[in-house]
């Protein structure tokens, strides 16, 4: 399996696993139980669950006036929606440039 098929596929298993950690959270909060720290709920949206974590803040209400999280959160989308038109981009050559003995001479030629 090539690089960009195992993304294709993790990319959306990691928002519905983000998706589904909000879920259980607003759960938890609504019953009184063990709740999932803001901490955990950024690390997912941080490792690839952006787009999952903003979709279930905005369904589910949930998370939507707590400060700083919110601007946080906000951040991390922003975040991932500038690094991966660049890593599109430009990441195929990158890599080539890596798999050859001398990327770094080129990639300072290149600048």
């Amino acid at each position: 399996m090539d690089t960009i098929t195992t993304l294709l596929i993790l990319f959306p298993l990691l928002n519905i696993a983000t998706f589904c950690l909000y879920w259980w959270d607003k759960q938890a909060a609504r019953n009184g139980n063990w709740r999932v720290s803001e901490a955990r709920l950024l690390q997912f949206a941080f490792f690839g669950g952006s787009l999952g974590a903003f979709a279930a803040q905005r369904l589910l209400r949930h998370k939507t006036r707590k400060e700083p999280f919110r601007t946080q959160l906000a951040a991390i989308l922003i975040l991932h929606l500038v690094l991966v038109p660049v890593a599109v981009l430009f990441g195929p050559t990158l890599y080539r440039m890596m798999d050859s003995g001398d990327w770094l001479s080129r990639l300072l030629a290149a600048a």
